[in-house]
This record gives structure tokens, C-alpha cells and sequence, in this order.
């Protein structure tokens, strides 16, 4: 499920294909039928993140939804208007009990599934049921329906960790605040950063270890990061 991820992720900046149609209909094969999500919804989040990387309100990656203040100027802000819907100071210890496991299998699961309803992505909610179908197909000769059922969340949670550590690692040391409008090459190279490389961190990442030169040429084909 994790390299699917990476997988979708290739054809949803069409780096794959030469024709942007062949990459659109294999990023809905890939992201509904073989991950049970939505290519509309992926494209609206990662659109929006990709061209304001790390800007509050314009980059839905770093809106934490009150439960995480992030940067420099975030925790000031909380703490001029006394906003203290957790206690902050504990963030780095109670980050691990809340983002890594329950951000896919809750947090993306609820909102995938009501983007889809509301916006009335219907294409995109076929092939999510097509991913089901297989799924409960497949396993409940297996383990039964709550057993299935029990695979499923416990692959999403050893995913969301995977996920949140990739994703996490190249965005958040770096800098995250109100926009600054700055020209668009300023904006990427201040929101990203690398993670050296190697063979296994190639894989485990999807490449995604080279953040600076995915966001500069975001259609260029992972294999080509390191050139």
C-alpha cells in the first residue's frame, strides 16, 4: 500500500506517460482500485500543497485542525490569543500517539469517503468501491468479515506511520508560515529539503528523499532526481 502510494503520487504529476490522459486514467486505477481513495481528492490536497508548500491556510498539509502548532510564528500567535486547545508543550510526545497511526486510517479514511459524496465524485467512488469488492472478496474466505476488517485498519496504520515519517522528514524542519509572496523557486527551495541517499532510502521514500528537485520539476520522473 505504501509504495502505491508512491506509485499514484508518479501519475497524478504525470510524470509516466507521455499523453496527460494515459497518466490521469492509471492514477484512478492505481489510487482507486488498488488503494480504495480518490484521484480528485488527491489532486485537489496535493495541488494546493505544491504551490504554496508550507504556507498556513494555502497549504492543506500543514493545517493540523488546532492539535499541532508548527513553525516559529504559529506557537506565538497561540500563545498572544491564549488558544490552547491541547497542551502544546507536550506536542513532541503526544505527536506519536496521534498523527502517525491515526492519520490515514481515520483522519484521510473520513475524509476521502464524504469529498467523494459531496462533490459528487462518483467516477472516483466506483473505483474505491472496486478496491472493496477485491479486498472483502479476496479475505473473508480467509478471516471472516471483522478479521478483514481488522487487516485492513491495521495495514492503514502501519501505512500512516510509513507515510507521516516520509512525508514529515523533507517539509517540517523547514520553514512554515503566513504567505510571504515570494517569487515561486524562493517559495519551493524555503519549504523543502533533502534526505541523503541511498538504495533503501530511495525505495522507502518513492524518492521523495529528493524533495527540493521534486518540487522544482514535479513531472520529472523520480528515476531522474538524482541526475
Amino acid at each position: 500500500q505504501a509504495q502505491a502510494g508512491w506509485l499514484q503520487h508518479d501519475f497524478g504529476h504525470l510524470s509516466v506517460f507521455k499523453k496527460s490522459s494515459w497518466n490521469h486514467i492509471v492514477h484512478k486505477f492505481v489510487i482507486g482500485h488498488l488503494k480504495g481513495a480518490s484521484a480528485n481528492w488527491w489532486n485537489h490536497r496535493h495541488f494546493q500543497h505544491h504551490a504554496k508548500p508550507n504556507i498556513f491556510t494555502k497549504d492543506p498539509d500543514v493545517n493540523m485542525l488546532h492539535i499541532f502548532v508548527l513553525g516559529d510564528t504559529q506557537p506565538v500567535e497561540y500563545g498572544k490569543k491564549k488558544l490552547k486547545y491541547l497542551p502544546y508543550n507536550h506536542q513532541h510526545e503526544y505527536f506519536f500517539l496521534i498523527f502517525p497511526p491515526l492519520l490515514i486510517p481515520v483522519y484521510f479514511q473520513i475524509q476521502i469517503i464524504s469529498t467523494m459524496i459531496r462533490r459528487r465524485f462518483w467516477a472516483d467512488l466506483a473505483w474505491a468501491i472496486s478496491y472493496y469488492m477485491r479486498y472483502f472478496i479476496t479475505y473473508i474466505p480467509f478471516y471472516g468479515v471483522l478479521g478483514s476488517l481488522f487487516l485492513l485498519t491495521f495495514v492503514r496504520f502501519l501505512e500512516s506511520h510509513w507515510f507521516v515519517w516520509v512525508t514529515q522528514m523533507n517539509h517540517i524542519p523547514m520553514e512554515i508560515d503566513s504567505e510571504k509572496h515570494r517569487d515561486w523557486l524562493s517559495s519551493q527551495m524555503a519549504a523543502t529539503c533533502n534526505i541523503e541517499q541511498s538504495f533503501f532510502n530511495d525505495w522507502f521514500t518513492g524518492h521523495l528523499n529528493f524533495q527540493i528537485e521534486h518540487h522544482l520539476f514535479p513531472t520529472m520522473p523520480r528515476h531522474n532526481f538524482w541526475k
